[in-house]
């Protein structure tokens, strides 16, 4: 049986879920980051929220897909 890490940081998993988190935390980002981006009164903690604003998008599609293959290989 395949494990759940080597299902997740496959090659395929991980560029699905690159290109979710980049469209997903973008949109996420310019709904919640906009403003301050714009007028340039971002602080070390925006940047932190803006870094977890993708990596959440990230973990959930990592999870799905990977739970999904594992499921299918059952």
């Amino acid at each position: 049986m395949t494990s759940f890490s080597s299902i997740a940081f496959s090659a395929p998993v991980v560029r699905t879920a690159l290109r979710v988190a980049l469209v997903v935390g973008t949109l996420l980002v310019m709904i919640n980051h906009l403003p301050a981006l714009l007028e340039g009164s971002t602080t070390s903690r925006n940047y932190l929220q803006i870094g977890l604003t993708y990596l959440v998008p990230y973990c959930v599609s990592t999870y799905s897909a990977t739970v999904a293959i594992l499921r299918r290989a059952d």
